[in-house]
């Protein structure tokens, strides 16, 4: 039959059965290998402002390389941890803002192996998004970069990854993997924690990355406020105030160690100072730590009296104001606040270590 002659519908029907022999691209299943490459192009620079003298390998190869160089070390111990930001990343991708997700991810990680003693040496990160929108991979990086000047740590590689029919064009998750050292006869593992020392508090920033879940819950659902929302008591946005970047420790604690023997550290990250802190006690004592020797931030007593939470429910979510715990001998704990302040750290004693079974008390 000759074109002229085809109906409406014949002719559609003749459009479908040539498109449905034209070769399928990755692109048409969602994939878009071009984007990838542009995003690899944007971030190029914001990884290489992270890389310290041991990088041996550029950015784009199939794995990374880092000359281990310990010098000054007896016998270095390589720590490992890997984390991510929780649901954090739903309130960055509810306001569109992603600057800064990536500090967090670098605080999760470094502060974690920080706790052993170890300066961190290197990190990689993982980015999976439903859709690969270059500049946000930018936007998402230049987080984690920032986040690496400020540990001193080298972001040496990384995989962004497109997961079309997982996550909707709008999502995406991200990982971190951190290696650093540390010489094991300095290694702490708050074995030499004994009665009479004392617990120095490191202000935290905001709710850093845990408890997202139960703050949007109170926030976005219970009480239906978007994220743009001005609420009395916040001096911004419920949105802005819990995109605050998390807190990064890890310089201001090695600065310590230097000079002061830390006999214990425990990161506040999920479980709060209920569940961390004991993670680092000897089972012969108990960390008594005075709630009212530190002002909580506003944010987390507006998410109790919204969330018509128990107290003991907001310690075990929530850092409260205390992102990081220092355990001291009571004769350094004045020179180690002093060092943290040097750093630009608010630290002050909040409690002291007792005869125990290895427990937490909260006390006003």
């Amino acid at each position: 039959m000759a074109e002229e002659d085809m109906t409406g519908e014949e002719r559609k029907a003749e459009e479908s059965r040539e498109a449905s022999c034209a070769p399928l691209t990755y692109r048409e299943a969602g994939v878009d290998i071009e984007a990838g490459k542009r995003a690899v192009e944007l971030i190029a620079d914001e990884v290489s402002s992270t890389l310290r003298p041991e990088v041996l390998s550029d950015l784009g190869g199939f794995g990374a390389l880092f000359g281990a160089r310990f010098e000054g070390l007896e016998e270095p111990v390589l720590v490992s941890s890997v984390d991510g930001v929780g649901t954090k990343v739903k309130v960055a991708q509810m306001m569109d803002r992603h600057d800064t997700i990536g500090v967090d991810l670098v605080a999760m990680c470094v502060d974690d192996i920080v706790t052993c003693g170890a300066e961190p040496l290197f990190m990689l990160d993982y980015l999976a998004m439903g859709k690969v929108v270059p500049e946000k991979v930018r936007q998402i990086v230049s987080g984690i970069a920032r986040g690496c000047r400020r540990a001193g740590c080298a972001l040496i590689g990384g995989e962004t990854a497109e997961h079309p029919g997982i996550l909707e064009e709008d999502e995406y998750d991200l990982a971190g993997f951190v290696v650093g050292v540390v010489d094991r006869k300095r290694i702490i593992d708050g074995s030499r924690i004994v009665p009479g020392d004392v617990i120095i508090g490191l202000r935290s920033s905001g709710l850093h990355a845990n408890g997202y879940s139960l703050a949007r819950k109170i926030f976005f659902e219970l009480n239906d406020f978007d994220p743009g929302d001005r609420l009395r008591g916040l001096s911004s946005a419920p949105g802005e105030e819990l995109l605050t970047p998390t807190e990064i420790y890890a310089p201001g604690i090695l600065r310590v160690l230097r000079e002061v023997e830390v006999k214990g550290i425990a990161h506040i990250t999920g479980g709060g100072l209920i569940e961390n802190v004991p993670r680092i006690l000897p089972r012969n004592v108990d960390a008594v730590i005075d709630v009212a020797s530190w002002h909580p931030h506003s944010i987390f007593n507006i998410i109790r009296r919204m969330g018509d939470l128990e107290e003991v429910e907001m310690y075990r979510t929530f850092n409260m104001g205390i992102g990081m715990v220092l355990v001291v001998d009571l004769n350094d704990y004045r020179q180690a606040v002093h060092l943290l302040g040097l750093s630009q750290y608010r630290a002050f004693r909040i409690g002291e270590i007792r005869e125990g079974t290895g427990g937490i008390c909260l006390t006003c």
